[in-house]
């Protein structure tokens, strides 16, 4: 198949209509198959998928190498990278608990790692993990815009910032997207910040549109996580929360189930349907469950559809928070 594209903003790139979210091939989904992680980056590039997100500390630096072996088949103008950075980590494969870093130094210093380990001379998309409230958002996107000016990237983005940082970022220099987590059971971007991103002329790339697979339809209440298993610390994974929200998913998977199409792929399709200027980002490991997400293309959901699927599974509805209370407190799309 080959998939559609569409244009992040006023000054992004064209992209895949759906993207590939990588960090599950290395870090913080329990353990994965760098074979067959490799071999659904193949998959991808084969379905047209072109869209490929990362970031320097998944797996620390091992998704930039992961992603690097897998480009050496490719033509590098056939791949859109998208690469973030700023959080640290320690040995032990934890997160420092530190405001990001995410200075002009460290955007240099960063990158300059990042293209080593991708393996390319320049990234497409550069930005920012997180806000960093003690560094100016000017400071970072003024350096962001000299590694433009220099030809080490090709645009710049921001990810998790409310209305007001994008406004001051976008002051500075053209912003291509902004990534945030977007999907029926995370629909705060709703309120003000996709109505300041489309009054900017900027894109919005969506991850967790399966809410870390929740949505997916495969998700058992009995299933046991590992301790590195990101969800086993997540609100939306625990108890009573989870029994609540998988009646959600039940009530949606009936709605999958009259239109032919699976629980993940109309999740996904909802994401798509929600304007052409987002690109929901998927977060398969194994070939067959990208193969089952890019059939999400081929959903098409009318007005009376996505009035079911609202039905199904309303705004606000879902059981808990999307991280842990430290966490939500770090994010400057949730202030």
């Amino acid at each position: 198949m080959t998939l559609a594209t569409r244009t992040l903003g006023a000054h992004g790139p064209r992209v895949s209509a759906i993207g590939l979210g990588a960090m599950g091939m290395s870090d913080l989904y329990g353990p994965s198959d760098q074979a067959e992680s490799i071999a659904t980056l193949h998959a991808a590039f084969e379905a047209g998928m072109n869209l490929i997100d990362t970031a320097d500390f998944y797996g620390s630096g091992d998704n930039e190498m992961l992603i690097g072996q897998a480009l050496k088949s490719r033509s590098r103008e056939s791949v859109v990278l998208s690469v973030k950075f700023g959080s640290r980590r320690t040995p032990d494969g934890g997160f420092q608990p530190v405001p990001y870093d995410v200075s002009p130094e460290a955007v240099k210093d960063r990158l300059a790692y990042s293209l080593r380990r991708l393996g390319t001379d320049y990234i497409d998309t550069y930005r920012p993990a997180r806000l960093n409230p003690q560094i100016p958002v000017e400071e970072t996107v003024g350096a962001l815009a000299e590694m433009r000016q220099a030809g080490y990237i090709r645009h710049i983005g921001l990810s998790e910032v409310g209305p007001d940082t994008i406004r001051r970022a976008a002051a500075v220099t053209p912003i291509s997207d902004v990534q945030i987590e977007y999907s029926l059971l995370s629909r705060g971007p709703e309120k003000t910040i996709i109505p300041t991103l489309r009054e900017l002329g900027i894109g919005l790339t969506a991850y967790g549109v399966l809410s870390r697979g929740l949505l997916s339809g495969h998700w058992s209440p009995s299933r046991e996580l590992s301790g590195n298993d990101f969800r086993a610390h997540s609100p939306r994974f625990q108890g009573e929360n989870l029994e609540a929200n998988l009646r959600l998913v039940e009530a949606l998977g009936r709605v999958a189930e009259r239109l032919g199409a699976t629980t993940s792929q109309v999740a996904i399709a909802w994401v798509a349907a929600r304007g052409s200027d987002i690109v929901p980002l998927v977060g398969a490991r194994r070939r067959e469950r990208l193969a089952e997400s890019l059939g999400a293309a081929d959903v098409k959901l009318d007005a009376e559809t996505l009035a079911e699927i609202e039905t199904a599974v309303p705004a606000g509805a879902a059981a808990g928070e999307r991280y842990a209370a430290p966490l939500m407190s770090t994010l400057d799309s949730e202030r």
